[in-house]
């Protein structure tokens, strides 16, 4: 029994969807032993057909043959084409294109290996060279771009690749614009993306870095300490400098204020010495008065010399305290009566040998033996 024509256009229908899904595996597994299907990045545009009028879009450049052969590349805009004998053969983008670099192993000038990854960025600038220079002018910059970032990284640190990526970069833009000259093809930049160095060199630069703020950390402790103490130096220092000026205006004041009172009682004492000369001068009978009280103040001096009981040096005739008593007051009249370079002798200058100086000396004798 023959099938129904539906039932076999139905069968057809699925024959042709299980080749065609067949040929793509096929075609699949062809670019993965080839090692390009993750190398290309970008969609194939389909080429455009011959309809005699054609427009080319901005930023396009299409590449036209006539009977097999070069014949020129359209620009944006209106275009005539010769039906059969032209073709539209190459159609290239001239805007700028990211290429993505997959992640690859490169060893550092110290032989660590390092993951890394990148991304390239380029131009068509011309369209013929793209065409007819090179295959695959995206798989070619991409696969130098991998060999020139390994070549560059193995003559750097491992240091010096984290530190200097932007040198690292201008270093292999420089190398690729070199040889994509004549594939048509400019590298605008070159960016390092990740970089994975080992699990083991990660745990050690983490512990350096550590280590590194550990000892940040205790040089600035110590320097804390060590202006800490300089601080309390020059406090104790300013303090003492305070003190000392302190206790010198004291001093000062302590000093200045006896030599007040010193010249308070000198004058004091000299205005009574002139009261007592002017009043001897002056007053009947002053100089018996004077007499009177030369002899209390000697009767006075011996008695307090016989309360002590130190041993002292007194005069020979203490004994006799009246013919002591007498001595003194001839003394008096002697030295009243006397003249001192032609000129009698003052109440004050009499009064000053004859009462002041010996009391002093009697009593500052006796103030040195107590």
């Amino acid at each position: 029994m023959l099938p129904k024509p539906s039932s076999t256009l139905a069968l057809s229908r699925q024959s042709a969807q299980l080749l065609g899904r067949n040929l793509a595996r096929v075609a699949a597994a062809r670019n993965v032993s080839s090692g390009r299907s993750n190398l290309n990045y970008f969609q194939r545009q389909s080429l455009p057909t011959n309809t005699i009028v054609r427009f080319v879009p901005q930023q396009t450049a299409w590449v036209v043959e006539r009977m097999g052969k070069f014949h020129r590349i359209l620009e944006p805009g209106l275009a005539l084409l010769i039906p059969f004998l032209d073709s539209i053969k190459y159609v290239q983008s001239l805007k700028e294109s990211a290429i993505e670099i997959p992640s690859q192993s490169a060893i550092t000038a110290d032989n660590v290996t390092l993951e890394m990854d990148g991304v390239l960025y380029i131009r068509v600038f011309d369209a013929y060279k793209a065409s007819y220079g090179v295959e695959d002018a995206e798989y070619a910059i991409s696969q130098l771009a991998q060999t020139t970032m390994r070549s560059e990284i193995g003559q750097l640190s491992l240091d010096h690749v984290l530190k200097e990526r932007q040198s690292l970069n201008a270093n292999i833009t420089t190398v690729l614009n070199e040889a994509a000259q004549d594939w048509g093809l400019k590298c605008l930049r070159y960016e390092i993306r990740d970089i994975h160095p080992p699990s083991n060199v990660l745990e050690a630069m983490h512990r350096q870095v550590s280590a590194e703020r550990s000892k940040r950390a205790e040089i600035l402790e110590s320097e804390g300490h060590r202006q800490a103490a300089i601080n309390k130096a020059e406090g104790r220092k300013t303090s003492t400098i305070l003190a000392s000026e302190a206790i010198k205006a004291e001093n000062v004041n302590t000093a200045e204020g006896e030599a007040q009172a010193i010249l308070l009682k000198a004058r004091a004492s000299a205005q009574g010495i002139r009261e007592i000369a002017k009043a001897i001068r002056e007053t009947p009978g002053g100089n018996d008065a004077v007499s009177l009280q030369v002899a209390e103040k000697y009767v006075d001096a011996f008695g307090k010399l016989a309360k002590e009981s130190n041993t002292v040096v007194i005069p020979a005739g203490l004994g006799d305290m009246g013919g002591l008593i007498a001595s003194g007051l001839s003394i008096f009249d002697k030295v009243r009566s006397t003249k001192v370079g032609g000129t009698a002798t003052t109440a004050e200058e009499l009064m000053s040998n004859t009462v002041t100086k010996p009391l002093a000396a009697i009593d500052e004798s006796a103030e040195e033996k107590k």
